[in-house]
């Protein structure tokens, strides 16, 4: 929370904050709310149903993460709600007219952990292992840390995936460790996964508090929630999301830290295997090969992903860098090996 507190008398109705209805969102929107109302303003929460929430189908073939939010900026931008909350992994790139992100709270854990059966690690699981995740991002790098698994498809909410474990339908699945640390659960984790062997996804572990741009009392109520590091360094992941024209759900990781007066960027792209996971197929096989991490930024690798590190000193830049160094391998000639219809519905 930022340590200026402006001068903001409560109107006299209180906040109207938009949540999807999920444990997961309303946790977060939650904690929103009890950051405001410990500085004197009323909230309530409004429940808005997603196409997201309504479907079962896999996120690449109803237009990516992008889905869950949607409905939300429609009923801000129609008046229902003052303000929603995002995970800021499902926001679209893109601008949205007539709204803006007015606060990015101080980020939760961005690591992904695994959950499996017997609480074995990743490198534990046998041979033939099957872990589900409907994250084309996680299933690449899988594939390159765990080739003796096979990855299969996954939706639902939280209980619903980890019930697929302790049911026994599935080995292990991979979940976003924020989520079930907001949730109360992170002592189900069989595993913390390091950046080293899984990036998250742009902007993981962060929320997006946006409003309508012209409801100037609402932006600078909600700007005293802003933490100045958690919005640059997720402005540096979604700068090299935004400028490989990627999707919130293309095999894309990106963490940025800071170390003292540069602004480290470490991301993975997954080169065109791997991403079934999220495409409806039932399950892919890991390919195998080695992953041969560079001091220098580079990762050749034989499990169709690429690894670099980027050091900079403004944010946007460090992602524009990021971003031509993949592009100069994946696509010399020019374009984006990402840009697809579902891609461009979810907002790059």
């Amino acid at each position: 929370m930022s340590d200026h507190t402006p001068d903001i008398a409560p109107s006299g109705r209180p906040l109207r904050l938009g949540t999807r209805a999920s444990d997961l969102a309303t946790s977060q929107s939650g904690w929103v709310a009890d950051q405001l109302r410990a500085l004197g303003h009323e909230v309530e929460l409004v429940h808005v149903q997603t196409e997201g929430d309504r479907s079962s189908a896999p996120l690449t073939q109803i237009g990516g993460t992008g889905v869950f939010v949607s409905a939300l900026r429609e009923a801000l931008q129609e008046g229902h709600i003052d303000f929603a909350v995002h995970s800021l992994k499902d926001l679209p790139v893109g601008e949205e007219a007539g709204l803006v992100v007015a606060a990015v709270p101080e980020r939760e854990d961005p690591r992904d952990v695994l959950i499996s059966r017997d609480r074995l690690t990743l490198q534990d699981l046998p041979e033939g292992a099957v872990i589900g995740t409907g994250s084309p991002r996680r299933a690449v790098q899988l594939q390159a840390a765990a080739p003796q698994t096979t990855v299969t498809g996954l939706r639902g909410n939280v209980g619903r995936r980890i019930g697929k474990v302790t049911d026994g339908t599935l080995d292990a699945i991979v979940l976003a460790a924020a989520g079930l640390r907001r949730l109360g659960r992170i002592d189900e984790a069989s595993e913390v996964l390091e950046p080293s062997v899984m990036l998250p996804a742009p902007g993981q572990g962060a929320l997006a508090v946006e409003c309508r741009y012209d409801d100037r009392r609402t932006t600078r109520l909600l700007a005293q929630l802003d933490h100045a590091p958690t919005r640059e360094a997720v402005t540096a992941e979604r700068s090299l999301l935004g400028a490989l024209e990627a999707g919130c759900s293309a095999p894309v990781g990106a963490l940025a830290t800071r170390e003292g007066d540069e602004l480290v960027l470490e991301a993975v792209v997954g080169t065109g295997t791997g991403t079934a996971a999220g495409t409806g197929e039932d399950t892919t096989s890991g390919t195998g090969g080695d992953t041969a991490s560079g001091t220098g930024g580079d990762t050749a690798s034989g499990a169709g992903i690429l690894r670099h590190t980027v050091r900079g000193q403004t944010a946007v830049d460090v992602g524009h860098e990021m971003a031509q160094h993949f592009l100069k391998h994946l696509a010399p000639h020019g374009g984006s090996p990402f840009k697809t219809p579902a891609a461009q519905h979810s907002g790059a």
